[in-house]
């Protein structure tokens, strides 16, 4: 769209909107298709990330089990899951589908309530429209 962006994490509509925090449009009847269509693409999206993440869990079950290493190792942990399931990937090592069986999709931690209005970002507003014209110049999918 001919403006740099940064990256920005996905949330949900308990998080506040910042530049680096993407999250959807507030559902109501006021909603545009073009804003229905981000919010769509916006989910579509995450559910993405949440299954990237169950592959990886159910490749590499020591993940499940993470609460017996300390916070510090953690990142480490994950890194390493990360390389070895992409150098599994470019040798052509198949994902088993019969690991996922007992890895169940798990509710990450979130606020509980939404975030105040105060703190949003406004400028994070011109990020969500930058990117949500961006979808909509995608077309459909």
């Amino acid at each position: 769209m001919g403006k740099a962006q940064k990256y920005v994490l996905l949330g949900d509509a308990t998080y506040p909107l910042q530049d680096w925090i993407l999250k959807p449009y507030q559902e109501d009847e006021n909603l545009t298709q073009r804003q229905l269509q981000f919010n769509y693409r916006l989910k579509r999206a995450h559910s993405v990330i949440e299954n990237a993440f169950l592959r990886l869990k159910a490749r590499w079950q020591i993940l499940l089990k993470c609460d017996d290493c300390s916070l510090e190792l953690l990142p480490t942990l994950v890194l390493a899951c990360c390389i070895l399931h992409n150098i599994c990937e470019a040798h052509d090592n198949p994902f088993n589908e019969d690991w996922l069986e007992g890895t169940e999709p798990t509710e990450l931690p979130k606020p509980c309530q939404p975030a105040p209005a105060a703190m949003e970002d406004g400028r994070a507003e011109q990020v969500r429209e930058l990117m949500c014209e961006y979808f909509e110049s995608c077309g459909e999918g």
